[in-house]
């Protein structure tokens, strides 16, 4: 298994965002999560990614127990949400060199200039990130994701800010860690994107799966409208 969750719970107060998520997840697999604003997708993600600790319950990824070994964990992981870990002050090429030493990649600046060429940013390589826009930060946040090879990546509304050709790029790079073995977990409140390429779908309301199924099923589209209640087309 690539990720195992066993009954994840995570309260805030008396706010309670996850109430009990027990997810398998095989390695190789394609996940689309969905659900509504404030449904539990985003906090599921970040306990995932070990950014954030649950109150209850216990999670492996592959195989590794991340309360007792979190750094393992994390080199196995690439995380990209809204927050793109980026320092504003750096250019691409120091953002990624940073984030490159922590992991040691190997062959460093090779993989750097192959990524940034890959995410089309070749023009704006030495410019400080602080000057991007949102569509070019997802860019950058998506090499620095991709940079360590992770064997987990988790993506939490990559679409957002992207114009059609980044659009184009983020599914090609899906569709080549598919191909290369990864494992994708994927938000999305886009049906279409999340459908497009992933091999299951489920969907969180307050804070519990309540769908899980082939994204191919004509079922996971049913349960789409019913707990999402937007407009979908046949």
């Amino acid at each position: 298994m690539a990720l195992e969750s066993e009954d994840i719970r995570k309260t805030f107060g008396y706010f309670t965002a996850l109430g009990g998520v027990t997810l398998k997840v095989k390695r190789g697999e394609f996940l689309a999560l969905f659900g509504r604003n404030g449904a539990g997708k985003t906090t599921f993600l970040k306990i995932a990614a070990t950014l954030v600790k649950p109150t209850h319950g216990r999670l492996r990824i592959e195989g590794i127990d991340v309360r007792e070994e979190p750094e393992e964990a994390r080199r196995r992981i690439g995380f990209l949400s809204h927050n793109t870990y980026l320092y504003r002050d750096l250019t691409p090429i120091e953002n990624l060199r940073f984030f490159g030493r922590l992991y040691d990649v190997q062959d460093l600046d090779e993989r750097i200039h192959s990524l940034i060429d890959r995410v089309g940013l070749q023009r704006r390589a030495s410019d400080p990130v602080r000057s991007f826009s949102r569509g070019l930060h997802q860019r950058l946040g998506l090499a620095r994701v991709m940079l360590h090879d992770p064997s987990l990546i988790l993506l939490d509304e990559p679409y957002t800010g992207l114009d059609a050709n980044a659009v184009d790029t983020l599914n090609q790079m899906l569709d080549e860690a598919i191909s290369a073995g990864k494992t994708i977990i994927l938000t999305t409140h886009d049906l279409e994107q999340g459908l497009r390429a992933a091999s299951r779908a489920i969907i969180i309301d307050r804070g519990k799966i309540v769908f899980t199924g082939d994204a191919r099923d004509p079922a996971t589209r049913d349960a789409y409208r019913q707990y999402i209640r937007v407009g979908v087309t046949p």
